[in-house]
């Protein structure tokens, strides 16, 4: 969450728990909705969650979708054998 903070340019602590729950929720979305087999210690993983998460937080209110780049890494990832064997 660190880094999600630095990329949105916050310096104080009291977003921490709406953050917290943002990042979580990205995660969730990709492991159980997109099926993704993330790695903590992978950092086109990392950086995509802090990516997503910030575009998140930053577009709460609006009704525009996924962001062209974004879209572009997510399918990157599903592509390159990120997706659990099952699904």
């Amino acid at each position: 969450m660190p880094i999600v903070k630095e990329r949105i340019g916050i310096r104080s602590t009291v977003r921490d728990n709406y953050l917290m729950f943002i990042v979580e929720g990205v995660v969730k979305e990709l492991e159980e909705e997109k099926g993704l087999v993330l790695s903590a210690t992978n950092p086109y993983h990392f950086m995509f969650v802090v990516d997503y998460s910030a575009w998140r937080y930053a577009n709460r209110d609006s009704m525009d979708g996924m962001p062209r780049h974004l879209q572009f890494r997510l399918h990157n990832l599903i592509l390159n054998g990120g997706v659990k064997d099952d699904i």
